[in-house]
């Protein structure tokens, strides 16, 4: 059974929604006699919560005419939640700009002693991963996909390639997928007559269909997602032999970025990439004898980042 004190934030939260509420449908609501209803009302004005009583037949009890919610009743557990959850949605890129005012509107109707606990905590944390850039997403193109997967709507896209041609579409969207920092779009193209990926960042327009659509039974949206991204064209075949254990290497190559074979008592790493910048610093931080088999473009950004190491260090 819940405590009374959640059942006095339940009572609250079913005033803020609007509306006169009779005690009869309070009590049913909480699940208890309708005396208990009006103490849980009178503990509400004690925190100065302007609860009005409406007498009559058709009364009961309503929040005051633009009240406002006193800080957010949160225990520490959850403040935690909720602001790590934003501050790694705004690492990750997917709620980047969004996530900045939500963190600082959260903050500011915290109680100060949590408040002060938690900002220490941002302060001080650090992660093992850099933070991406901001996406280009807008929240109407996503929420418009999203809305239509859910119920199974067509939708007209107009979509710009990664070589830059744009194009139009009908989709039928089977699922939405964030991964990586992105948020992608999988589904049946009219265009090609083949399920497909797109990224919902490069989507330019969008708009509803008519009609409805059927998810082939067994379908795994994310499953679809992540083979698409694995077997797209990629700039740049990586492959590095790395005299390490695979346990040293995936310290700095994750199975996200990197395949692993033996190699004549090596490890050989395989990584496909559109840009090649990244990789040298890595190398660099594995602090391991390794060989470049391909290509030498690699090998020219690691001789760049040796004789800038170098610099910097007789100076």
């Amino acid at each position: 059974m819940a405590r009374p004190i959640a059942r006095v934030l339940a009572l609250l939260e079913i005033l803020q929604s609007g509306g006169t509420r009779t005690v009869a449908e309070l009590a049913a609501r909480l699940e208890v006699d309708e005396r208990t209803v009006r103490r849980y009302v009178d503990h509400l004005h004690d925190l100065d919560i302007p609860v009005r009583a409406i007498r009559g037949r058709y009364g009961g009890y309503r929040l005051a005419p633009g009240y406002r919610m006193p800080p957010l009743m949160l225990t520490d557990e959850e403040a935690l939640a909720v602001l790590l959850g934003l501050v790694a949605g705004r690492r990750a890129g997917v709620i980047s700009t969004a996530a900045e005012s939500a963190i600082a509107k959260v903050r500011r109707v915290l109680p100060d002693a949590l408040g002060r606990r938690l900002d220490a905590l941002l302060e001080i944390a650090d992660f093992t991963t850099p933070a991406r850039s901001a996406l280009t997403t807008e929240a109407a193109t996503l929420l418009t996909v999203a809305e239509a997967a859910r119920d199974r709507r067509p939708v007209d896209l107009g979509y710009t390639a990664g070589h830059g041609g744009d194009s139009r579409r009908v989709v039928h969207p089977y699922g939405i997928v964030a991964h990586s920092g992105r948020w992608y779009l999988t589904g049946f193209d009219s265009a090609s007559g083949e399920v497909r990926t797109f990224r919902v960042d490069r989507i330019t327009t969008v708009g509803m269909s008519a009609g409805t659509f059927d998810v082939p039974t067994g379908f795994d949206p994310t499953q679809q997602v992540l083979t698409a991204i694995a077997e797209a064209p990629y700039r740049h075949e990586v492959s590095v032999r790395i005299q390490a254990t695979p346990e040293q290497i995936r310290a700095v190559f994750p199975p996200s970025i990197a395949t692993l074979e033996d190699a004549d008592s090596w490890v050989r790493a395989r990584i496909r990439a559109q840009e090649l910048d990244w990789i040298p610093p890595r190398l660099a931080a594995l602090d391991r004898p390794f060989v470049i088999e391909q290509p030498d473009a690699l090998k020219e950004l690691v001789r760049a980042l040796a004789n800038r190491l170098a610099a910097n260090a007789e100076d």
